[in-house]
């Protein structure tokens, strides 16, 4: 029974929606977050097996306030916000992907991607690497990918590749974002030379290697890994055993870009580096 005189005001509600989700950290970055500014919110994870668009609409019905959203339901999220009445941030139309929903007035869903700024202030900031003239390797052509690219390119790299297991998804991204940005074979990538090379495959979340050859690493290579977890993924033990001179997995890129989302929601930056810490300390060791 409800205490009729319990005037406590009930916590916002936000979730993260994927599938896989159990592995997700969102629920701990969002509640560090709101330690941080004093915001009363609860944050759930949301394991989505079916419709994805009836999902989001029953949690908005449930006095949901915003989603972000994870593999695979990217795009889908992105052709929702298509829909009339809703609306695009321009990063999040440009990418056709969306990882971040805020409900609105009249049932409407406002959809941004902080994915790539989460990316960008993770290497720059964060790890210190210096993405101005250098050589990217982009693996894989999904969600994750579409939403780091144009970021990626207002940082003005040397070149940036993108190769993936089916080519035709690489080529129709490459072509999506112009001449900055270009398709390889797997065979290709072996005669470059790559600064960063960024695994935005899901991959790693089931314990398995995306397809690359060993000879695409070299000594100065950077390898990242878009996939975190509560150890080295296989990407980034393939990536050392190479070569590379360092590694690095999402953990700092889903701290960054969730910084983001929550000032969407919020109208408040929280503070990242404490956040990063202590969630490697609990679930992680990053390996530099």
């Amino acid at each position: 029974m409800n205490d009729l005189f319990d005037f406590k005001p009930k916590p916002t509600r936000f979730a993260v929606m994927g599938n896989p989700i159990e592995h997700s950290r969102s629920p701990e970055i969002h509640r560090e977050f709101a330690l941080q500014t004093s915001i009363n919110l609860e944050y759930d994870r949301i394991r989505v097996d079916g419709g994805f668009n009836q999902a989001v609409s029953h949690f908005q019905a449930s006095n949901g306030a915003g989603l972000n959203i994870t593999v695979p339901f990217k795009v889908d999220a992105w052709k929702l916000c298509t829909r009339t009445g809703n609306q695009l941030s321009t990063r999040a139309d440009s990418a056709r992907a969306v990882n971040t929903l805020r409900f609105q007035e009249k049932d409407t869903i406002y959809g941004d991607n902080t994915d790539g700024i989460g990316l960008v202030t993770d290497l720059q900031q964060n790890i210190g690497f210096a993405i101005e003239e250098s050589s990217i390797l982009l693996v894989g052509a999904g969600g994750a990918v579409r939403g780091v690219l144009g970021p990626l390119i207002e940082c003005c790299p040397k070149s940036i590749e993108i190769t993936n297991r089916t080519m035709s998804k690489a080529s129709d991204l490459a072509e999506l974002f112009g001449e900055k940005v270009s398709a390889v074979t797997i065979e290709e990538t072996t005669r470059r030379k790559y600064d960063l090379i960024i695994n935005g495959t899901a991959a790693g979340l089931h314990g398995q290697l995306p397809e690359l050859k060993p000879t695409c690493v070299r000594s100065n290579t950077l390898a990242y890994d878009m996939v975190y977890g509560l150890q080295t993924t296989p990407f980034m033990e393939w990536a050392l055993d190479n070569g590379a001179y360092a590694v690095h997995d999402g953990l700092g890129m889903l701290v960054e870009q969730a910084a983001v989302s929550f000032h969407l929601w919020h109208g408040i930056h929280p503070q990242t580096k404490p956040v990063i810490e202590l969630i490697s300390k609990i679930h992680h060791v990053r390996n530099s």
